[in-house]
């Protein structure tokens, strides 16, 4: 199943899972983990500076296959050299797994590059429970020359503190090598020849730093569209992410506003919203154990987000109800 258990690098994958979580995700006792390590390689693709055993989601997904085979009554020394391929098709030959659809749908490969947007990652690491991570803490030009052809991703996620000629066409070079569906750019500076020609290339441009929702939903998005090519999945599950319409600062100043029948409207939508943009940071932020539980937080995401634009809408419309009756008052 795995490379030799080596030491975080160039290249650090997450989510990064400890022996006990692994355990109880697969139903399999730590022990019988560290035999199968030691006996047939099924073990954790790294170690951490201190020793401990850290599994990639891969190496979780392969253990949960091969532990539903096993439960199934097939001996481990019969599968422990076999891919995930070969793994879900024997699950299908035992009627426990549809051919259509995985019971453990991939999860995209998405590479982050650059060191800000990686300790960015690192404290907001609910925004990417949909997806197997990889976090390259180098800027553009470096990874030019240390990213090898021999690293794939569905999705790359650059970060360009100011877009430059140069800088685009190093993240094209980039997302050409790796044989990327779909690249995201985060930019803090750049003009609109720069953007109209990220555009023309196909890629995505947001200001950095993006909203957590916003980057789980586009991640969710790239998956989604994957699927549905695929035959699998319905596209309108997703809605389109909103930005946000009112800032901190504003939405303090529409609590203090009065409407037609001098009601308490304003404050009490104000407080909501702020409540859902709290609430959107928090979730941004939860871990998750497996990926039940990452399109559980995917859906939450969503709403959430589709909630706080309803609630923006009103609030845009009894303050408008408001500069309407100052407006007709003699």
């Amino acid at each position: 199943m795995n490379a030799p258990i080596k030491t975080l690098n160039a290249l650090e994958p997450r989510p990064l899972y400890g022996i006990g979580t692994v355990a109880r995700l697969t139903g399999l006792k730590s022990d019988t983990l560290r035999v199968w390590e030691r006996r047939y390689g099924l073990g954790a693709s790294y170690k951490s500076p201190t020793g401990r055993r850290q599994y990639t989601q891969s190496d979780l997904d392969h253990l949960q296959l091969v532990s539903a085979l096993v439960k199934q009554g097939i001996r481990i020394g019969e599968i422990a050299a076999s891919d995930r391929k070969t793994l879900e098709v024997l699950l299908q030959q035992q009627g426990h797994l549809s051919p259509a659809r995985p019971v453990l749908p991939a999860k995209p490969r998405v590479i982050f590059l650059g060191a800000d947007l990686c300790q960015w990652v690192d404290g907001h690491q609910g925004c990417i429970s949909g997806a197997s991570a990889l976090l390259a803490r180098m800027s553009v030009e470096e990874a030019g020359l240390s990213l090898s052809g021999d690293e794939t991703a569905d999705i790359l996620v650059v970060h360009c503190p100011s877009l430059t000629l140069p800088q685009i066409n190093g993240v094209k070079a980039i997302a050409e090598r790796l044989t990327v569906r779909r690249t995201i750019v985060l930019y803090q500076f750049g003009n609109d020849q720069w953007l109209a020609e990220l555009e023309r290339l196909g890629h995505s441009a947001f200001q950095y730093p993006i909203e957590p929702a916003q980057l789980a939903f586009e991640i969710g998005r790239s998956q989604v569209e994957k699927e549905t090519a695929e035959g699998i999945g319905n596209l309108s599950d997703l809605m389109p992410a909103k930005p946000r319409v009112f800032s901190d600062a504003a939405l303090r100043a529409a609590a203090e506003e009065k409407i037609v029948l001098d009601c308490e409207c304003p404050r009490h939508l104000s407080e909501l919203i702020k409540s859902l943009n709290e609430f959107e940071l928090y979730s941004s932020a939860c871990s998750v154990d497996n990926w039940k539980d990452a399109a559980i937080h995917a859906s939450i995401y969503a709403y959430t987000c589709q909630a706080r634009h309803l609630m923006e809408k009103a609030l845009q419309s009894a303050l408008e109800g408001r500069t309407l009756n100052v407006e007709a008052t003699p």
